[in-house]
């Protein structure tokens, strides 16, 4: 997707300007639901409190995550629009490093914004993308939104879901059917960075380049190996560690004022 807006390379917000344009376009695209933008708003004011980078938490629940999807029988990547405008071929990049099936999921859904979306990963490289149509033929028990509505082949019968900007509802709908579920969400407090297996709490366009690295390198690992990573890892007090990265940064910044 080009970028319309003639951004300085040396402005201050040049890379958020970048991502802004790019879910604009998006969304000019029928790729992203306008509440796509004031969702990625809410989620640029915790980057804003995490220090816009990849901390040691993100990067350890990043590992763990790969070895969760590696460890799958059937795991799948969930697709929404802002993750399809953002980084599409990180996303079909994942999907060929894991395996892993790409699946078109969304919460505004309809005929146009399924197609657009599978679209968006068919130009990043994608060879089959799931969810779209009447492909998304089975249903999520207890989930009242059109998320309920997901492939046989892909999400209804995943061990692992990958669920990258996610809300709430559907991750609790997910668990309650026994599925590991991986989420990546910048907010440390949401429902979905609560309930969720796995929380990588970073932003989608540092979160899915390391995955993707993570993967590969973690794919000479034994499963043994693999498994020892993931049990290593407990969500509860990785979100911790992030609230109090976040509080200690808050505290050094309040002290230089």
């Amino acid at each position: 997707m080009g970028v319309r807006l003639k951004i300085p390379k040396n402005h201050v917000r040049a890379a958020s300007l970048m991502v802004r344009e790019r879910l604009i376009e998006g969304e000019e695209k029928n790729v992203v639901a306008k509440s796509g933008l004031i969702a990625h708003g809410r989620g640029e004011a915790f980057d804003y409190l995490i220090g816009e980078e990849t901390t040691p938490a993100a990067l350890f629940a990043t590992r763990a995550a790969a070895a969760a999807l590696l460890l799958a029988s059937r795991p799948v990547i969930s697709v929404n629009g802002n993750a399809a405008a953002l980084v599409p071929g990180e996303m079909v990049r994942l999907s060929d490093s894991v395996p892993a099936p790409l699946e078109v999921n969304l919460f505004y859904r309809s005929r146009d914004r399924e197609l657009a979306v599978k679209e968006a990963l068919v130009a990043a490289g994608a060879k089959q993308v799931l969810g779209v149509g009447r492909a998304a033929s089975a249903r999520i028990p207890e989930l009242f939104s059109e998320r309920r509505k997901v492939d046989p082949r892909g999400i209804h019968s995943a061990d692992v879901v990958l669920v990258p900007l996610e809300d709430g509802d559907r991750t609790m709908a997910l668990k309650r059917m026994g599925k590991f579920v991986i989420a990546i969400d910048l907010n440390p407090l949401s429902r979905t960075a609560q309930t969720a297996d796995i929380t990588i709490v970073d932003n989608i366009i540092r979160a899915l380049p390391n995955l993707v690295s993570a993967v590969n390198e973690l794919k000479c690992q034994d499963r043994s190996a693999l498994r020892g990573m993931l049990e290593s890892f407990v969500n509860r007090k990785n979100l911790s560690s992030m609230l109090i990265h976040i509080r200690n940064r808050l505290s050094r910044l309040a002290e230089e004022q």
